[in-house]
């Protein structure tokens, strides 16, 4: 039987939060979420494998691999933070930080079709780079940005935490990236 990406998408996650998954297609499954620890709270993301599913399996299997844990927020604006470079883990690296990635792309683009509002989650790639090359690197809005529309692939939402969201501030540790169980 084959099944469609969302429905592996959602698979995944029912795996990795430890659950056990039939051949069956999921009964209208909840939207996997992702908890997001900092030394100033936690932020719970809720994914959106409908929009993005490739993207959304790529963040859910870094997080499960523990990619993201020990990275610094690398790039912190008024209306945007950014995290996801592996580099960040060296203090001395700074030059260098936002330019890193797992070292692994998702390999298609997956513009969203969605407004990019406060706590819209998105994959991440350089201005040089294609879609198709974005990684690891996850950006989270602070306020709405239109120009981002259709132009980069929304993986989520903030919906636990946006207090949060804005306390962080460059170089910031994530403590943990994790599937909520």
């Amino acid at each position: 039987m084959k099944r469609s990406p969302v429905a592996l998408v959602l698979a995944l996650a029912a795996i990795l939060a430890g659950a056990s998954v039939s051949g069956k297609q999921p009964k209208a499954a909840a939207a996997p979420v992702l908890v997001l620890e900092t030394a100033k709270g936690v932020m719970e993301i809720t994914l959106e494998p409908e929009s993005a599913p490739k993207s959304v399996e790529h963040v859910l299997a870094l997080a499960a691999k523990n990619f993201y844990r020990g990275l610094r927020f690398h790039w912190v604006q008024p209306g945007v933070v950014q995290f996801g470079d592996p580099a960040t883990r060296d203090m001395t690296k700074q030059d260098s930080w936002g330019t890193g990635g797992s070292g692994k792309s998702v390999g298609v683009a997956e513009p969203s079709k969605r407004p990019f509002v406060r706590g819209s989650v998105g994959l991440a790639y350089r201005p040089t780079q294609r879609p198709t090359d974005a990684d690891s690197q996850i950006f989270i809005l602070r306020y709405p940005n239109p120009s981002l529309n259709g132009k980069y692939a929304q993986i989520g939402h903030v919906t636990k935490g946006l207090d949060v969201l804005d306390k962080i501030a460059t170089a910031d540790v994530i403590r943990g990236f994790r599937l909520k169980q």
